[in-house]
């Protein structure tokens, strides 16, 4: 019977171990707070870099989209017409060999706002977007990006 006892009281020992007490899990709970403390807004941060470069990078497309449109119909597409006509032939236009791009999805920024088209007296044009906060200026991922 010495045997059977000492058994028991070598499982007991292990059932109480096996366990975290309320102090371990605070302490871990606290640490992944620190580490989230830290963490996240870097992460953040570069989630909006990332998007200002998508941003310019889907502008850099729409610009030469436009000047594809321009090589096909002789001249930019006019401020009615707007961006739209890179993706759906205007009216009376025999040229027009588009789409140059595939769909509408590809005339909006990243933060799904459309990208803004100026046609310039001279004969220019930009496509533009106004960042992250949808207003003039900003920096970061707020600012604005502009492709002529």
């Amino acid at each position: 019977m010495a045997g059977l006892n000492t058994g028991r009281k070598i499982k007991q020992r292990r059932d109480e171990r096996a366990g975290y007490t309320l102090t371990e899990m605070l302490v871990v709970v606290a640490i992944i707070g620190l580490i989230s403390a830290v963490v996240i807004p870097q992460v953040m941060g570069q989630m909006g870099k990332a998007q200002s470069r998508a941003a310019k990078l889907k502008a850099q497309t729409v610009a030469a989209a436009v000047e594809l449109y321009s090589g096909d119909v002789g001249h930019f597409p006019t401020a009615e017409e707007g961006l739209i006509a890179l993706v759906q032939r205007p009216g009376g236009l025999d040229s027009w060999t588009g789409p140059y791009l595939r769909t509408k999805e590809e005339l909006l920024d990243p933060w799904g706002q459309p990208f803004q088209y100026t046609v310039g007296e001279g004969g220019g044009f930009s496509v533009s977007t106004l960042g992250a906060d949808k207003k003039p200026g900003g920096e970061g991922a707020d600012r604005d990006i502009s492709v002529q």
